[in-house]
């Protein structure tokens, strides 16, 4: 049986984006976004597998990953959209951008914050895999409690902290939501050490992209550099005092962003009316 993805819509815009959270998140990861940009967009906000009401691929490494990304397509099917933009976060901006490579012409535009296309090297995708597995067992083996206070103990998230009590909570409790069964599962299907190696593909991804990063994450920012090098039709915008969840610690100026893209002019598309921007317009670097 195909894998299903668990899902939701909400907006009344003109815009149609599938949003595709970070690892321990679920689909309600951009529902604070709503009050800014639902008057814009058709958001459909998924769970990816082992997350939120999801199950796990039914295949594992890299064809499970490959299964999901066919699963993705399969939901703008369910929903009757034939094209639709496309916003990842973290773990979701892989699968967009794996999205956006496997069936462009479902796609529109490609909003990528804090991703990447892969690692190149098969030693890189070795020592992730064995990384990966070792945190999978320190999952088994401590539980989901313990390993949240793992997770956001890491530098890469200082920015998180700075949000209010409230919101912290909030993500704190969708991170404590996720399952042992469903986050070992998902890096073991989900993780980069996984995901096939796109770096080499990506001239060839001729959707307008976005990419947004933290200027406080340094690698994501230098990897979103590098792919602006490397694709045809990029913008790249940096949120300073920012680290590697600007949808979470900007969120005024993430939505403004965001939007601005999506309602830059282009030509040369039929079912999105222009295909090249004004680059001024999109308010990218």
């Amino acid at each position: 049986m195909a894998l299903k993805l668990a899902y939701e819509t909400w907006g009344e815009g003109s815009h149609p984006l599938l949003l595709l959270h970070g690892f321990t998140g679920n689909r309600s990861s951009f529902d604070h976004l709503r009050p800014l940009m639902a008057d814009k967009v058709k958001a459909i906000s998924v769970d990816l597998p082992g997350h939120g009401q999801t199950p796990l691929p039914t295949r594992t490494g890299r064809e499970g990953f490959l299964e999901t990304v066919e699963a993705l397509v399969r939901v703008l099917d369910e929903v009757g959209v034939n094209k639709a933009n496309l916003l990842g976060y973290s773990q979701g901006a892989r699968f967009a951008l794996a999205a956006a490579m496997s069936q462009p012409a479902r796609f529109g535009r490609l909003v990528m914050e804090s991703g990447s296309p892969g690692l190149h090297r098969r030693q890189e995708r070795t020592e992730r895999r064995a990384k990966d597995a070792n945190l999978a067992t320190f999952i088994r083996q401590r539980g989901v409690e313990a390993f949240v206070a793992h997770w956001e103990s890491q530098p890469i998230f200082a920015g998180l902290r700075k949000l209010s009590p409230e919101q912290q909570e909030t993500l704190r409790a969708r991170r404590a939501s996720c399952t042992v069964e469903g986050l070992v599962g998902a890096l073991e299907c989900l993780g980069l050490g996984v995901q096939p190696d796109y770096w080499p593909e990506l001239q060839r991804q001729r959707l307008p992209t976005l990419l947004l990063t933290g200027a406080l994450d340094d690698k994501f920012t230098q990897i979103a550099r590098r792919m602006a090098a490397e694709l045809p039709v990029v913008w790249r915008r940096t949120f300073e005092d920012c680290s590697h969840a600007p949808h979470l610690e900007v969120p005024e100026e993430y939505a403004r962003e965001v939007i601005s893209f999506l309602q830059t002019p282009w030509y040369e598309s039929p079912e999105f009316e222009n295909a090249v921007p004004d680059k001024s317009a999109a308010g990218g670097q």
